[in-house]
């Protein structure tokens, strides 16, 4: 036992040290029947191999640790009357949690069924990793949970984004060690330095040391506590330790560093709020050390178990076969003395629940854990204020994203007292072309600032740090407590979150079966600086993949926008702010770009989805075209109407459709996703039998994918990024990759029966050019003029 804990004042009354740590006993029974029990709860009858469930899944060793920490919130946070949130970041803590939802009541408000007696207590142990029941870790199904624990390494970001704009909240973060090994979790111990102490909340973080992962100790238990200490001070905190395997001195030293730690949390945010304190605080931290599998059997089959990795998950694993494991499973049980915790009937006695706080400053009903109760409507202004004109398609240029920079700053604005709408990035923002929001807010900053920086402010809602993994668990965090808010990144570089997003799309899907969690904003990409204008950077920044990874996801909650211009931009992220429970990806240009479409235009193509540009094709009514051009993303909508124009010069007599795509998923069957079309609509556009030549945005296979069931599909060609790069000119990239307008033009050729002899001059124009091309660029180091200085004829 550390100075730490030997040395603690002993600041509770002995009767409150009783109700705790009977609290605590009552949540590690209830723990360990949910691992092993499928009847007899209450222990009422000595326990038989009938009693206890036919595969013990779960995880123990954690749990007795989030069990102290769960009782040792309820104390501060009634004793101080505090909204509080806790984040749960071991793996599979959900025995702990959900054994405290049930003791508090709050588990059995959500589920009715699961009542607080004999019975529910029953349904409890029995639902729990068993099929049709719950999982073994804390869960979207878990109340006063939003953070998937199934995957490590995301709960201190989660827990800042949860406390950013939140300024009466404190937001608890359980860190397990194994945890602690994690990249994303060394990167967001950093988020610190981006706390506002008078906008915002507060962290409390809890680091849990209980020694091993599942078969290695871990390495930040292994340090000596000095160098600990010196890490943890070297990320900004002041660390408060607690380490003990004694119950009553771990329970009077855990009391003794929460109320230490939340008084400094008060004194820092009295200095900011009302002494107009300016230097970032340091803020303090626990640091647990407590056995793995503390409580349980400290030995099985002559080997250690407790404080051991061998009490990772089920401790005691043969309890149906082996008669010596069922009667200690029956001792460890009876040791938790059940029927001082519980009454005949079952129900938690008054001592268990003296110290749990009521209604919502439960831990497990907090609003703050069910975003969607707490989320207003974005002020959104109208498109028609930021829309650029088009006189005719192709008649003038924009950067797409700076356009959509304007209404960002204007959202921004239109937030900064209710304060719920936050930009995050890795350290892009301006270079994305974004940089009109610091007008309305600066850049969240709570470090020294120097002369040469520009738009740091300590109140600032513009997120950027260059870790993507912590913008995402920031933003996560964020919308998961009732806010919106705007992911922007390099497309290349997104891949950085793919199993992050994983988990988000996952929380949604499951959330979206339970009534009793409110729809939340939907997490928006904004995917820029993308592979075709990344010629610049080179091979390292092209990939456009990200697309193909969300498609593989849940249907029901993904959505893919590719907006060829600024008005069509602007239609599409309107319409991904307003939006919920979706996660929206958009990838637009940050380059000069052709207006296609007004802003009615675009409204309704956006809507639609996938449609027919009429004024770009040559096809006029009266019979069905002889090929479809079809495009997806802006610079494949460039080089097609370059393509299709070239057609209207050199084949005048050829119907040639122009289709443009928007929604990605539009291209899936209707029964495979609620955006896909029918096959009469997908025939319809791109008819049954005529060649397709698709120009597509990223890899070429995903079109073929998403398009394999369809009557046309063997008349599809898809040219897209072939994984061929470098740094380059912009045409010269799409030429590399085969997707420019005089490869389509020859596609067309190539595939259109009968044009390929009668075409051939064409076509070796159009081949000629292409190496003429090669030599030019060689030569000069830019595009061809007739590239360089095209413009739509319309």
């Amino acid at each position: 036992m550390s100075d730490d804990t030997q040395q603690a004042p002993p600041g509770l009354a002995d009767d409150e040290l009783a109700t705790l740590d009977a609290h605590w006993r009552a949540a590690n029974y209830l723990s360990v029947g949910q691992i092993y029990l499928m009847a007899n709860p209450l222990l009422t009858e000595p326990l038989r191999p009938e009693h206890v469930k036919p595969r013990l899944l779960g995880h123990w060793g954690t749990s007795p640790g989030l069990n102290l920490v769960h009782t040792h919130l309820n104390r501060v946070v009634k004793a101080r009357d505090l909204d509080a949130l806790c984040i749960w970041g071991p793996g599979h803590g959900g025995p702990a949690v959900l054994a405290n939802s049930w003791l508090e009541g709050s588990y059995s408000e959500t589920y009715p069924d699961v009542t607080r007696d004999a019975q529910g207590m029953a349904r409890l142990f029995k639902q729990f990793s068993f099929p049709g029941g719950v999982p073994s870790h804390v869960a979207p199904e878990t109340p006063g949970s939003i953070h998937e624990g199934g995957e490590l390494g995301y709960s201190l970001s989660h827990a800042y984004g949860a406390a950013f704009d939140h300024p009466g909240l404190l937001v608890a973060c359980v860190i397990g060690d194994g945890e602690a090994e994690t990249g994303p979790l060394a990167a967001s111990w950093h988020s610190n330095k981006f706390l506002d102490p008078v906008n915002d909340g507060a962290v409390l973080p809890i680091l849990h040391l209980n020694g091993y992962k599942i078969a290695n100790p871990t390495v930040l238990a292994r340090l000596p506590e000095a160098e600990l200490d010196e890490l943890l001070r070297g990320y900004g905190h002041d660390p408060v330790h607690v380490t003990g395997d004694e119950p009553a001195a771990v329970h009077r030293a855990m009391a003794h560093a929460m109320d230490t730690c939340l008084d400094r949390i008060a004194a820092i945010q009295r200095a900011a709020r009302e002494d107009g304190a300016g230097d970032r605080p340091r803020w303090p931290m626990i640091v647990l050390r407590t056995p793995k599998g503390w409580t349980g059997p400290a030995e099985v089959d002559g080997l250690p178990v407790e404080n051991t990795w061998r009490a990772h998950q089920v401790p005691l694993a043969a309890v149906r076969t082996n008669p010596e494991h069922l009667g200690q499973l029956e001792q460890w049980l009876r040791s938790y003395r059940p029927e001082e915790l519980f009454d005949e009937r079952g129900a938690p006695r008054p001592a268990v629940l003296a110290a749990v706080p009521e209604g919502p400053r439960r831990l497990g009903a907090t609003p703050f854990a069910n975003g969607g109760l707490l989320l207003r409507e974005l002020p959104l202004p109208p498109l028609e204020k930021y829309a650029v004109e088009v006189e005719r398609p192709g008649s003038g240029m924009h950067e797409p994203t700076r356009v959509l920079g304007d209404l960002l700053a204007d959202v921004m604005a239109a937030t900064a007292d209710r304060r719920d709408f936050r930009l995050v990035g890795p350290d892009e923002t301006a270079s994305n072309r974004l940089q009109a929001v610091y007008a309305a807010s600066g850049k969240a900053w709570q470090e020294q600032t120097l002369a040469v920086d520009e738009n740091l402010d300590r109140h600032g809602r513009v997120m950027e740090i260059l870790s993507e993994h912590t913008c995402q668990g920031w933003l996560e965090g964020y919308l998961l407590t009732g806010r919106h808010g705007l992911f922007s990144c390099y497309e290349a570089f997104v891949h950085i979150v793919d199993s992050m997003v994983n988990q988000h799309v996952k929380w949604l899907r499951v959330t979206r079966r339970l009534p009793w969690r409110g729809p939340i904003a939907s997490l928006n990409y904004l995917l820029t600086s993308h592979v075709w204008r990344q010629d610049h950077n080179g091979f390292s920044h092209q990939d456009p993949g990200f697309v193909d990874h969300i498609l593989n996801k849940s249907p029901e909650a993904v959505r893919v926008y590719l907006p060829p211009d600024a008005n069509t931009l602007l239609s599409v992220a309107d319409h991904a702010l307003r939006s919920k429970d979706y996660v929206n990806v958009v990838v637009a240009g940050k380059q000069p770009c052709f207006d296609w479409l007004t802003m009615d235009q675009a409204r309704v193509h956006c809507a639609r989805g996938a449609g027919i540009w009429d004024w770009a094709g040559t096809e006029d009514g009266t019979r069905e075209p002889d090929v479809v051009l079809a495009c997806a993303g802006d610079v494949p909508t460039q080089e097609v109407l370059a393509a299709a124009q070239l057609i209207r010069h050199h084949l005048p007599e050829l119907a040639v459709r122009v289709v443009n795509v928007v929604d990605i998923a539009r291209l899936l069957p209707s029964e495979e996703h609620p955006h896909g079309m029918s096959d009469f609509e997908y025939d319809g556009l791109f008819t049954a039998d005529k060649p397709v030549i698709f120009a597509y945005h990223g890899y070429p296979w995903l079109i073929h994918r998403l398009a394999y069931r369809r009557l046309g599909h063997p008349h599809l060609h898809v040219r897209g990024y072939k994984e061929i790069g470098t740094t380059t000119t912009p045409f010269d990239m799409v030429v590399g990759n085969d997707m420019d307008r005089y490869r389509l033009v020859m596609d067309v050729i190539d595939r259109v029966p009968g044009l390929a002899v009668r075409a051939a001059a064409v076509r070796q124009r159009m081949e000629d050019t292409r190496l003429r091309h090669h030599e030019w660029i060689r030569e000069h180091g830019v595009d061809l003029p007739e590239v360089a200085d095209w413009t739509w004829e319309g």
